[in-house]
């Protein structure tokens, strides 16, 4: 039986899908070209459950040929159809999706998402990760795109510590509060706390 979506899922994607894409593409690049570097969002108003910030990241990464999977409370009908509506990406379990949407905790285990392979290590997923905030505080981090360190309340030190270890496999993350986002590449050394 096919379903009516929200009225909610039809309002919230860009205005100006063109100019906003292109903006919001250079601040999640920045983003990821910087681990660590919080980074201002704008554009889209997705439903509740989501931040502005996971929206737009959703917004621009995503299309119909990116598997997505909902975990958690991201996983209910208002957000699966405001996707559905704006993005038309294949909502896919946590072992075939290209992009992952929720709290830490809900994408746990995350060693059940794709690390790449070794011929082809972009064949990962990226977990975007929404957080209650994201201060410059925390566990250290270096590496490519960081001078010396920067720091960032990550939720936890262990599985990226892990999924560094795997580089050039391993998954990606970008977190996501209110209408800030920072990227945490594979790449990036994390120190213990």
């Amino acid at each position: 039986m096919i379903t009516a979506p929200h009225a909610e899922a039809l309002s919230g994607g860009f205005a100006e899908a063109p100019v906003q894409s292109a903006r919001a593409f250079r601040e999640i690049l920045e983003a990821m070209a910087r681990p660590g570097t919080i980074r201002r969002v704008a554009g889209a108003e997705p439903p509740a459950r989501l931040s502005v910030a996971a929206g737009v990241a959703l917004l621009t990464l995503c299309d119909p040929t990116t598997g997505l999977h909902l975990a958690g409370a991201a996983d209910c009908p208002m957000v699966r159809d405001w996707v559905a509506f704006h993005i038309g990406a294949p909502l896919v379990a946590a072992e075939a999706a290209d992009f992952a949407l929720g709290t830490w905790e809900a994408l746990q285990p995350v060693t059940r998402f794709r690390i790449g392979q070794p011929d082809y290590p972009d064949r990962s997923a990226t977990l975007i990760v929404e957080m209650e905030r994201l201060v410059n505080h925390g566990p250290a981090l270096t590496g490519p795109g960081i001078e010396l360190a920067t720091w960032l309340n990550l939720p936890e030190t262990a599985a990226f510590r892990a999924n560094r270890a795997l580089f050039p496999l391993g998954f990606d993350c970008l977190f996501a509060a209110g209408d800030r986002i920072a990227g945490l590449p594979r790449s990036t050394r994390v120190e213990k706390i």
